[in-house]
């Protein structure tokens, strides 16, 4: 037989279980080149630089009309 619990959980502290699931921004570091925000260990989108070299030619702007 398994086992059952005797009481149901209220709402709340079946939710404060929840509490650690929310959504968090992720880190940004500064290019150190043009000092634009970049996720850490990723190269830059803006510059294209990775540890003092460039490895991706960088993003143009999108232009409109």
């Amino acid at each position: 037989m398994v086992p059952l619990p005797k009481r149901k959980k209220s709402k709340s502290r079946a939710l404060q279980r929840l509490s650690h699931r929310a959504l968090k921004a992720p880190p940004l570091d500064l290019c150190p080149q043009c000092h634009s925000p970049k996720l850490p260990h990723h190269a830059c989108p803006t510059c294209g630089t990775y540890n003092g070299r460039e490895v991706a030619k960088p993003k143009e702007a999108k232009k409109t009309a």
